[in-house]
This record gives C-alpha cells, sequence and structure tokens, in this order.
C-alpha cells in the first residue's frame, strides 16, 4: 500500500484534513473486473450505491455494463433518480408510512422500480400507496439465507409474492443477503452456499405457485466470487468498488484494490511507540476492535488501537519511526460505507497522483 502514500503526497499541497482521498483509476479497474466476472458467468450486475453514494461512481457503473443500481433506501432511491437513473431496486423492506407512501409512488413513475417485501402487510401497505396504478411498482421477495436479518423464511416466498399479485403489484422475483459471509476468512464460500440454497428454495416455491420469477438476486462483496450459477441471475455488490480491509482480510479483495483512504494529519506524538492523528470517530465510524484495531496507516504497518471522536491513537510497531508533527498518513478502514456518509465529497486523483478533482458524495445524509 505504498502508492497510498505517493498518492497523498501528489495531492498535500490540495487538501484538508481529515478527507477521503480516493482513486479514480483503481475504482475503474474494480467496476471493470466485476463487470467482466458477471459477463463471464453470465449475470447482471446491480450495484449497490450505499457504498459510495456518489452519481459519478454511479454513472461509471452503468456506462461500464450494470444493469441498473440497488439503493438502501427511498432517499438513496430519489437522488439518483433525479440524477437520471432509471432501473432501482430498493434492496430493503420499505414500510410506506409517513411522506415515504407519497415517494414510492412518485419514484415508481419516474423510474422502473423494486422493493423489497418479506411480509404480506407490506405488501399491503405498498399496495395501498400505489393507489391506482399498483402495476407501476414490481417487489422482490426477500429470503433470509442464514445471516439472520430481515428476510422471510425461502419456504413462504411465494405466499408473499401470491399476495403481491393478488394487489396488483409485479411480483418480480426473490432475493438474499449473505452477511454472515463476512465474518471470517472460510465464511465467505460456507455462506454462499446458504444463499443459493435458500434461493432455490424460494424460486422452487414460486414456480410451484405458477409464478415465474424474472430476478434471483444475490449478494455481496464478500461472497459474490461464488455467488454463480443457477438460479442466481444478478449479483448486488457495493463495497468491491473502493475495497477496505475487512474484505483484504477476507480474501474478497487485494491490497492493490482498495481504492479510499483517509488522509490523516499528525497532531501529537509525545508518547514513545504512539502517535495522534487528526481522525476519530467522526471521520472512521467506530468499525472495529481493539484487536484488529479500526483502521490501518498504510506503509507503517500500523493500526488505529484506539478512537476518540476527534483522536486517532496509532499503535507504532517497534522500530518504526516516530512521525513528524503535521506529517500526513493514509489510513485505511476497516469498512469503507461508514467512512463515506461521513464526508460531503471526494478528493479524487490516481494511484501517480496526476489529477485531483472533487466528487460530491451526492446521497449523504440522506437515511430515509
Amino acid at each position: 500500500m505504498h502508492r497510498l502514500q505517493s498518492a497523498l503526497d501528489a495531492v498535500v499541497e490540495s487538501i484538508d484534513t481529515p478527507a477521503p482521498i480516493v482513486l479514480a483509476d483503481v475504482v475503474q479497474d474494480n467496476i471493470d473486473r466485476m463487470q467482466d466476472f458477471a459477463s463471464r458467468h453470465g449475470l447482471d450486475v446491480r450495484p449497490h450505491v450505499k457504498t459510495h453514494k456518489c452519481v459519478e461512481i454511479g454513472r461509471r457503473q452503468i456506462e461500464a455494463g450494470a444493469c441498473g443500481i440497488t439503493a438502501g433506501n427511498v432517499g438513496e432511491a430519489e437522488v439518483f433518480a433525479r440524477a437520471g437513473f432509471d432501473d432501482i431496486f430498493i434492496a430493503y423492506p420499505v414500510w410506506p408510512a409517513g411522506t415515504k407512501r407519497h415517494r414510492v409512488r412518485q419514484l415508481a413513475g419516474s423510474t422502473r422500480l423494486r422493493i423489497g417485501v418479506d411480509n404480506v402487510a407490506a405488501v399491503d401497505a405498498l399496495a395501498g400507496a400505489m393507489g391506482d396504478e399498483p402495476e407501476r411498482l414490481h417487489i422482490v421477495v426477500e429470503v433470509d439465507c442464514g445471516a439472520r436479518r430481515s428476510g422471510a423464511p425461502p419456504e413462504v416466498a411465494a405466499e408473499v409474492a401470491l399476495a403481491a399479485r393478488d394487489r396488483g403489484l409485479v411480483p418480480a422475483g426473490v432475493f438474499t443477503y449473505p452477511g454472515h459471509g463476512g465474518s471470517a476468512r472460510g465464511a465467505r464460500e460456507r455462506a454462499a452456499a446458504d444463499q443459493r440454497s435458500a434461493l432455490s428454495t424460494a424460486v422452487r416455491t414460486l414456480e410451484r405457485a405458477g409464478l415465474d420469477p424474472e430476478v434471483v438476486s444475490a449478494g455481496s462483496t464478500p461472497t459474490v466470487e461464488f455467488s454463480t450459477g443457477d438460479p442466481i441471475t444478478e449479483i448486488r455488490p457495493g463495497e468491491y468498488v473502493f475495497g477496505d480491509l475487512d474484505n483484504t482480510r477476507l480474501g474478497a479483495c487485494s491490497e492493490d484494490q482498495v481504492a479510499l483512504f483517509v488522509a490523516a494529519t499528525v497532531v501529537s506524538n509525545w508518547i514513545p511507540g504512539q502517535a495522534i492523528v487528526d481522525t476519530g470517530t467522526k471521520a472512521l465510524g467506530r468499525e472495529g476492535h481493539p484487536d484488529k484495531g479500526y483502521g490501518r496507516v498504510a506503509g507503517m504497518d500500523a493500526v488505529l488501537a484506539k478512537l476518540n471522536e476527534y483522536h486517532g491513537f496509532v499503535a507504532l510497531p517497534p522500530g518504526v519511526a516516530q512521525p513528524e508533527i503535521g506529517e500526513l498518513v493514509p489510513v485505511v478502514p476497516n469498512h469503507v460505507c461508514p467512512v463515506v456518509t461521513n464526508f460531503e465529497e471526494f478528493i479524487v486523483t490516481d494511484s501517480e497522483g496526476a489529477s485531483l478533482q472533487r466528487w460530491p458524495v451526492d446521497a449523504r445524509g440522506f437515511l430515509n
């Protein structure tokens, strides 16, 4: 990861820290690699924009061949719909209360909209929100594959899909999230197998009920390598576009595929073996624990052993020289998604520091 320090050195005069630095060439390589993987396996890519929340990056994903995008909530979907994205899947069990009733209907009128559901009550509420145009909204039934988050048992997928059809909505298929694949090395392949089993069961229930699922949707970045073959038709990776330490630890990306880091400044170094940087939980979130750290300083093999809101405690390994006050260092986060939502824009360069742009984090702050 010494290239991260090289990129940081090239933009040092143009930034204030903490700041998220994005390597545009690595982002593009990551996008192209995922699209190539999907094409070779006959899959559609529907990247999850909750990772980057950036219209510019979403456009690059579409230009590379993505069939549409995945959003985490109605607000994210609205941001990208206003920017011209016309095929959006909200992979979340939306409950259309309050303003969401009107907003869901507006979205369904301006874009090809799919929404995830895992129960009949949500089907009824969404149909009510659509008024006399329920056919404009496609629903995708979420089933649980072992992550124990949202998602119905695969065996009842048809019950939810038939309820949607009976209310005039369009049952488009099924999806799941193998979140337990991010727990440890070796878990990715097992979680992907659980995912395939759950989706296969759900598809059989739909087919026995006379429904032909158009989409059988799988995630995520840690498990995507193993998310191929029947019955899967599309993949929804998100973190692949930037990479992070968690994904490198899992084997889901290499260090050379990490495209985002946080520029930090050393502000104190009184204690031997420790340096304080201006990058705490307000920039990095709280992903991590003392054993693995809260991020890593590239080039030093040093981790952030503790975070306060504005302080990062860098634990320097034996033999590593104390950094100078004012020195800029690149911090690679454990989990990239919480970092993105803390900033209004990305500072964009490339691996050689040859260009400098600023891309807005367009969907930052849209939580509902």
